[in-house]
């Protein structure tokens, strides 16, 4: 109390300071923590005098915030200690009264026990024996009840369950022997003397169905051993007094409950290989516990040490044999022999071994082969939907390849083992293919549906580039202006004729053609294809996507010669676990389908697009000067180059052989062979030449898009050129005429000169609309245009001029009034340049397929009508020369028109004179054309070139659609036929004579 009311009289001192002092005390704290007090000297030359004073009230403030806070905090201890004492104290008393009564009873005790040996005791009689042994052999029961539970749950603790079961029903038979477990066992006197037995029956109760859980727990793990699966079959068997069909079903069930929780784990990229060898090691060990556990010899056949079999029936025999060659309760004896009261247990508990009431019958090799038999076929079910939902994970066809390679390696070190194939025999009677009957299929159809949505994705995002590159070929001038590459499309020759750093590789001047890369196209190779850089940079795009799907699906195929699978020995065949690639055909072709899918479905886009803008072109007028034209020729020249463009795309198809190319042959030799017996083509080169044929009309359409529009406008114009009749208009498209002298014989038979003046040149819309044709065709790049092209363009050109001629010629048969008069020297000028048309715009080569040499009837009915407007004698005396003037003109324009004359009306008569077997040293460049002059070379070059120009390159058996021999005469085949020189590295070229051997590649 005294320090109570110290206490509280320090209490009643303490509270000094106001409020406000402890508020600015507060506040201040911070401030004075960022200054450092312990130096005057540096306070007194930074703060002045009234700041110093200010420091000086806060640092007092402070000090009495501090002390106030230490007197609170030995108040509120000293009051804690106080009441510590106090119960210090009541706890001491308590404990020495309770010593006190400790005291007392031992003295009670003690009086009790004088008292008793002082008092008169009756004689002992001697109880007889037998009933003493008795009770010595209960309370030894007794003792064993109460230890026998520790020792069941350090058996189950050590994974010992057949132990525990062994130690358990021993506890179930001291329950009967001691009347535990009837029906009156509540008031037995047992339990009423020893109330404890009480709880080791509570206990006792749940040890069946804790081993049972366990022992069926164990036979779901993968890792686990022979003689350890053994017991807890026992165990299960004993407990649940089964036989041995039963524990085989308890087995297989346990097994297939473990594949579905393995299959059902989450899934974690790369643990997926985990869980699917997890699944085949699980099945593999499956099977050699089946055959090592329930499996029995036949009567004759001697055991095979490394094949253990009948294990479950051993470990029965042991267990539950009337002369037990185990353990028993071994492991009980050996610590109880020990014990003084062992000698009292009687002989039905130092004995005892389990029992089953049922004989433990071997399982017939027939029933475990069906039962076998039918657990895998429903395993296959969940195996099959579980893997396949694995699979889904798995992103790529390197997965794939490293999942089953794993498989591999995991299950040669099984199939190189003796062991394995008999146990199968002798369990299944045929082998188990982990591979081919159950993953095989699963892994194909996976890889069936990635390699199908990676290409779907090609083609979708293929068709986005398409409509995002004809978008931008479509836009207004000044937009597409800004894009040069753009600009190149719509107008091929500005592309063809200018210069750019890409032109050369940088390394032409020191790396032959010969060891250059097949794919290291450069700039002049691209224009001498007329190749535009947006076609470049679509076809790059998508062979980009292909070469990453390629390489993806090669790393599941076989990377190394296949001539190497061939000298695979019978026995290294027999050793290996499964043939990994036993399915690249399948997969080949998987990926040759989609792939020529893939193809399919862009140049089906590519007809759609083109179909509907020929629609829109058919009406147009101004069709040349629009943006559709441009995206027709491009995805024409899409199609013409996708398939040399893209060479992965090519190997897709083909497969490793489409990436190494065969020499060229000599084009005589293929003719040779070719009269000969017919050289056999491959189903995948076939569909490669499908593809390109493909494409190639693909390509034909869309230039048959472009010709038509073309020819209709300038057709047009040259219709209303034509049809024009009035005087002004006929003087301005006349050109001048050429005066001839001419001896003729008079009536008297004299012969006089005369002067006849015939036309030299065609009228002005004729050459402005050849000129126009050929500025068209060179615009779009003519040199790489097909020939189909060309004839059908030049075709259509003739069939638009002779209908504008017979238009003329219905017009001047019904003389319209105002009309200028049909003279004969306008007649003579139509007749020269509808003649001219014809020799110009008609090939040579469409009279040999037509099997005549004559002109067209339509033709003939025009020139019959305007022949029928010239006097008969003057068109006797005119017709000669009038054919002489036309062949000079024909030679004359011949180059000047270029690609609108065909090469086959191209005169040569320098070639006439030329002797193949005669020596010389004149190369010509062109065979058909006079267009490049002859170069002087040595004999020795022009051995080479004339070589060079024989061998033809081809890049694969099978019908070709247009061949070389075509294209040798082609226009512009000059351009082509320098790059195919130089692609044929085994042949010498003239472009290979130096450093400028690289210009065209």
């Amino acid at each position: 109390m005294a320090a109570g009311g110290v206490g509280g009289a320090a209490g009643r001192k303490w509270p000094r300071a106001t409020d406000g002092s402890n508020m600015a005390a507060t506040a201040a704290s911070p401030a004075l923590k960022r200054l450092d007090l312990r130096d005057p000297a540096a306070l007194f030359e930074t703060h002045g005098a009234e700041e110093i004073r200010g420091l000086e009230r806060q640092v007092r403030a402070e000090i009495e915030h501090k002390k106030e806070e230490l007197r609170q905090m030995v108040g509120e201890r000293y009051r804690d200690l106080i009441e510590a004492a106090d119960t210090i104290g009541q706890m001491r008393r308590c404990a020495e009264g309770l010593v006190d009564a400790v005291r007392a009873t031992d003295q009670y005790c003690a009086r009790l026990r004088r008292a008793g040996s002082a008092a008169s005791r009756p004689p002992r009689r001697p109880q007889p024996q037998p009933s003493q042994e008795k009770f010595y052999s209960m309370a030894a029961q007794i003792k064993l009840l109460l230890e026998v539970p520790e020792k069941i749950w350090s058996a189950m603790e050590a994974s010992q369950y057949l132990h525990a079961t062994q130690l358990y029903l021993l506890c179930c038979h001291l329950h009967s022997l001691l009347q535990l477990d009837s029906a009156s066992s509540l008031y037995s006197p047992i339990l009423s003397r020893f109330p404890i037995l009480i709880r080791q029956l509570a206990a006792a109760s749940h040890f069946r169905s804790a081993i049972l859980h366990e022992s069926k727990m164990l036979l779901k793990g993968q890792a686990v051993s022979d003689q350890a699966v053994a017991d807890a079959l026992c165990s299960i068997m004993l407990l649940e007094e089964s036989s041995p069909r039963q524990a085989l079903t308890d087995f297989l069930l346990a097994r297939k409950t473990a594949i579905q929780k393995l299959l059902n784990q989450p899934y974690h990229g790369a643990g997926i290989k985990a869980q699917i060898c997890s699944l085949v090691e699980l099945l593999a060990t499956t099977l050699n516990q089946a055959y090592a556990l329930f499996y029995t010899l036949p009567e004759g056949l001697l055991p095979d040490p490394s094949l253990p079999c009948g294990l479950l029936f051993s470990t029965l025999e042991t267990i539950t044999g009337q002369h037990p060659t185990g353990k028993g309760i071994g492991v009980l004896q050996e610590e109880m022999k020990l014990c003084s009261w062992f000698k009292h247990l009687p002989a039905s508990i130092v004995e005892f071994q389990p029992a089953l009431r049922t004989l433990a019958h071997p399982i017939s090799q027939q029933y475990l082969k069906d039962t076998l038999q039918k657990w895998i076929h429903m395993c296959n079910e969940d195996i099959k939907n579980g893997v396949t939902n694995l699979l889904m994970y798995v992103k790529s066809m390197k997965g794939l390849a490293g999942i089953r390679d794993a498989m591999w390696e995991l299950l040669a070190n099984k199939s190189t083992s003796h062991s394995w194939d008999v146990v199968c025999r002798r369990l299944l009677e045929k082998p188990l293919l982990f591979w081919e009957d159950l993953m095989q299929q699963l892994f194909l159809d996976r890889l069936q549906t990635q390699t199908k949505e990676g290409f779907d994705s090609i083609s979708t995002s293929s068709k986005e580039l398409l409509v995002s590159a004809l978008q931008e070929l479509g836009s207004s001038t000044s937009n597409a202006a800004a894009n040069k590459h753009v600009h190149f499309e719509q107008n091929m020759s500005l592309f063809l004729w200018s210069e750019s750093a890409n032109d050369l590789p940088s390394d032409a001047a020191w790396v032959n053609v010969a060891n250059r890369g097949h794919c290291a196209g450069s700039g002049l190779s691209m224009k001498a294809q007329a190749v535009s850089p947006c076609v470049q940079n679509f076809c790059s795009a998508l062979d980009s996507k292909l070469k990453v799907k390629l390489d993806d699906l090669l790393t599941y195929l076989p990377s190394g010669d296949t001539s190497l699978s061939k000298d695979v020995t019978p026995m290294q065949a027999k050793n290996c676990a499964f043939d990994r690639y036993a399915d690249t055909g399948t997969v080949q072709e998987m990926l040759r389908t989609h792939s020529v899918a893939c193809i399919k479905h862009i140049t089906d886009c590519i007809r759609a697009e083109l179909q509907s803008i020929e629609e829109v072109v058919q009406g147009q007028q101004d069709a040349l000067d629009s943006g559709n034209l441009h995206m027709v020729l491009f995805m024409a020249r899409l199609c013409q180059s996708l398939a040399e463009l893209c060479p992965h795309l090519k190997q897709c198809i083909l497969g490793k052989s489409g990436s190494s190319e065969k020499p060229a042959r000599d084009s005589r030799a293929l003719k040779k062979q070719g009269k000969g017996k017919a050289q056999e083509v491959l189903p995948m080169q076939a569909q490669w030449q499908e593809v390109k044929e493909l494409l190639l009309r693909q390509s034909v359409m869309g230039y048959r898009v472009w010709s038509s529009a073309v020819v209709k406008v300038l057709a047009h114009g040259f219709a209303q050129s034509l049809l024009l009749d009035d005087a002004g208009s006929i003087l301005a498209t006349a050109t001048s005429w050429d005066e001839l002298e001419i001896q003729e014989e008079a009536e008297s038979g004299s012969s006089i000169m005369s002067k006849i003046r015939l036309p030299i040149q065609p009228s002005w819309y004729v050459q402005s609309f050849l000129f126009s044709l050929c500025q068209e065709i060179n615009r779009v790049g003519g040199h790489a245009l097909p020939k189909v092209t060309l004839q059908e363009m030049l075709k259509s050109c003739m069939v638009q001029v002779v209908a504008a001629y017979e238009k003329l010629s219905e017009e001047k048969q019904m003389k319209k009034e105002g009309a200028f008069p049909m003279t004969q020297n306008r007649a003579l000028q139509l007749l020269y340049d509808l003649r001219y048309l014809n020799i110009v715009l008609t090939t040579r080569g469409e009279e040999v397929k037509s099997g005549r040499g004559k002109q067209d009837s339509r033709i003939e009915k025009v020139t019959d009508d305007l022949e029928a407007l010239i006097d008969p004698f003057d068109l006797d005396v005119f017709t000669p020369h009038l054919n002489s003037n036309l062949n000079r003109l024909v030679q004359r324009t011949s180059v000047l028109f270029g690609l609108v004359t065909g090469t086959e009306n191209q005169f040569t008569p320098r070639s006439s004179t030329f002797n193949s077997q005669e020596p010389h040293n004149i190369l010509p460049l062109a065979s058909s054309q006079i267009r490049f002059g002859l170069l002087p070379l040595s004999m020795t070059s022009t051995r080479k070139a004339r070589s060079t120009r024989s061998i033809e390159s081809k890049a694969q058996v099978g019908p070709p659609a247009l061949s070389r021999a075509d294209d040798a005469v082609h226009p512009g085949s000059l351009f082509r036929q320098l790059v195919s020189e130089e692609d044929d590295s085994s042949t010498p070229s003239l472009f290979k004579l130096g450093w400028l051997s690289g210009m065209t590649k």
